[in-house]
């Protein structure tokens, strides 16, 4: 290969990399100068005023007036959200549930808000013959799942009151709450620890520990969880299993665009 190949195989991605610099120098700032940004992207003035005028031009950048001030308009915002639209959820968060339950051998679920109660949409069955009895598509209530306490964790009782305020508290076991009071209590502990519990509520015999999984604006669209048997139940495994499921929804919310 000569030089000149080498030249111009290498020359387009150097303008990609300039481009990102410039647009990453932007963000952290409402305005800025072109002296400013060739200073904190190391390249000349004129060259990053050509970057300027192109990006401008495609609407991703403004000009303030006739100075050399420059912002970021939202094209970016509107490219990056169409692309998200696109995200599967399920197809995102199958690897991380194939691994905890690889690592687990228990089952787990990914679930959604359905009025007052939540719906499976995927999941991963146990390795042992004594788990959980579910099924895609399963509905279970909000006040007895630990995904449905995520789902309600960080949203105003108001709002919880209101998705309840038609709906009949029916135990299905002796641990389930009765009344919204008692499930608003637990909230508030759900919203500081950063993940749910279902002790035997739902199912006797039966512990759950829900994750919360955020989309880019920062509002709880789904939750991870892992189901096991209390008899298999040890406060070493509760808390590994705590630390699993948080690093798996850390890192599917970011890939949904949270950030914190």
């Amino acid at each position: 290969m000569t030089n000149e190949e080498n030249n111009q195989q290498i020359e387009p991605v150097s303008s990609v990399m300039k481009v990102f610099a410039i647009l990453n120098a932007m963000a952290e700032h409402k305005s800025v100068g072109v002296t400013e940004l060739s200073q904190t992207v190391m390249t000349s003035k004129s060259t990053v005023y050509r970057f300027l005028q192109t990006m401008k031009m495609l609407g991703f950048v403004s000009q303030e007036g006739d100075d050399d001030r420059y912002s970021l308009t939202l094209k970016l915002f509107e490219v990056s959200s169409k692309a998200l639209e696109h995200v599967d959820l399920v197809s995102l968060t199958e690897p991380y549930m194939a691994s905890i339950a690889e690592q687990t051998k228990e089952a787990l679920h990914l679930g959604i808000r359905d009025g007052d109660g939540i719906i499976y949409i995927y999941k991963v069955d146990a390795q042992y013959n004594l788990r959980m009895q579910s099924r895609i598509g399963g509905r279970n209530p909000l006040y007895s799942t630990a995904i449905g306490k995520v789902l309600l964790a960080e949203r105003p009782e108001s709002y919880i009151r209101d998705v309840f305020k038609d709906t009949q508290f029916v135990p299905s076991t002796e641990k389930t709450h009765r009344t919204i009071d008692a499930l608003l209590e637990e909230l508030q502990q759900v919203k500081v620890q950063g993940y749910g519990v279902d002790n035997e509520e739902q199912e006797e015999g039966l512990r759950c520990i829900g994750s919360p999984i955020y989309d880019r604006l920062g509002n709880v669209i789904a939750g991870l969880s892992l189901s096991f048997p209390t008899l298999r139940y040890t406060p070493e495994k509760f808390e590994k299993y705590v630390s699993l499921l948080q690093e798996a929804t850390s890192k599917i919310s970011e890939k949904l665009g949270y950030t914190k």
